[in-house]
């Protein structure tokens, strides 16, 4: 066969990681991705499922709540402190209020209740794969979410095209917040990370820097959108 010179673009098969220990639906939702041409792996237990999450790239992630040796809430959170943004959807069985809402503040995208019909969650996970498609990601040199723009090179940020007077450290913070983005981040980790403190003493300085932040990018910094609380464990950033 000659050569045309025609080169086709490569497509590239989107990659979900699914952890659930239940043998059936492990292979059912396994044989409807590969039939919607997705590339699929799986994990039958929490403590596999975070390494496989944590040491390959994944577009979408399917995390049930209820697993062997480490449930789905532990390894969603390992995963958002490790800087893994990919999207996680997660399946309860429980369909308790608390397992959701705790779900999504661990990093969690979104969730789903068993039993579920197959076509719902093929829905689900498209809308998430689409909303990553479309989303900036981290690395870049630039980084948008709503009208801030996020020059790394340059060190410079600016809200609806006016620049925006950062400190150093603000603006470090907000770098790491970006690089974490769905994240849960503790006051800890964000004073050991951003500061470089290994220990420190009861200490109001992450808030006061967080707080000055959101007066500069939030367009309500008593309700912000972006660097948002989570109650008891520390911040995460939604942009």
């Amino acid at each position: 066969m000659s050569d045309t010179g025609v080169r086709h673009p490569l497509v590239t098969i989107p990659r979900v990681l699914v952890v659930e220990d239940e043998a059936g639906l492990r292979l059912t939702l396994t044989d409807r991705l590969v039939s919607e041409g997705y590339a699929v792996e799986t994990a039958d237990d929490g403590a596999k499922g975070l390494e496989r999450a944590t040491s390959e790239p994944y577009d979408l992630i399917v995390l049930d709540v209820m697993l062997p040796r480490m449930n789905g809430l532990d390894v969603c959170r390992a995963v958002r402190q490790r800087g893994v943004t990919t999207p996680i959807l997660m399946l309860t069985a429980r369909g308790q209020v608390v397992d959701k809402v705790v779900g999504l503040k661990l990093g969690a995208d979104d969730y789903l209740t068993k039993p579920f019909e197959t076509i719902e969650l093929m829905a689900r996970l498209e809308a998430l794969l689409r909303r990553r498609l479309s989303s900036p990601q981290p690395g870049g040199d630039t980084y948008r979410f709503g009208d801030v723009v996020v020059d790394f090179r340059r060190a410079e940020v600016s809200r609806g095209g006016r620049p925006i007077e950062l400190s150093a450290r603000e603006f470090k913070l907000l770098r790491h917040f970006i690089e974490h983005r769905g994240a849960t981040l503790s006051r800890d980790e964000l004073l050991s990370d951003v500061w470089g403190y290994d220990e420190m003493p009861l200490t109001r300085t992450v808030d006061v820097h967080v707080a000055g932040l959101r007066q500069k990018i939030e367009s309500n910094p008593k309700s912000p959108e972006y660097i948002v609380t989570v109650h008891g464990l520390g911040y995460k950033f939604a942009g």
